[in-house]
């Protein structure tokens, strides 16, 4: 079962590693239109997503963590914080950005923290 939660938990990071590539990087070809936005508005979110893919890069780097560290009680520690930021922001973006952010982020990160405990 713990080789399915970190198979899941890596899952969940490339995703984000993804996420933090379009929201930064490739914001302006890709990104802008993975999130459905016209030129004009997303000259004006830009900043603002610009912020927010350094914010997943952060949930990525626990994640990571989570991976690397020699401690079990540490790495497992950074593992279970990074899903529930992972659930959590899922959640709040499900609930005021788009639905299907509850599909994408909060249901791998739920997986992830279930089998992590199974």
């Amino acid at each position: 079962m713990q080789l399915l939660a970190q198979i899941v938990t890596g899952l969940v990071a490339l995703i984000h590693v993804y996420i933090v590539l379009l929201e930064t990087v490739l914001f302006e070809s890709r990104g802008r239109r993975v999130f459905g936005l016209s030129k004009e508005k997303a000259d004006i979110v830009q900043p603002a997503m610009s912020n927010q893919g350094c914010y997943n890069g952060f949930l990525v780097a626990a994640l990571v963590v989570g991976f690397v560290h020699p401690n079990p009680a540490i790495a497992s520690a950074f593992t279970v914080f990074g899903l529930a930021c992972v659930a959590v922001a899922g959640v709040w973006g499900g609930v005021t950005v788009k639905r299907s952010i509850l599909l994408i982020q909060t249901l791998p990160a739920v997986i992830a923290l279930a089998l992590h405990f199974a």
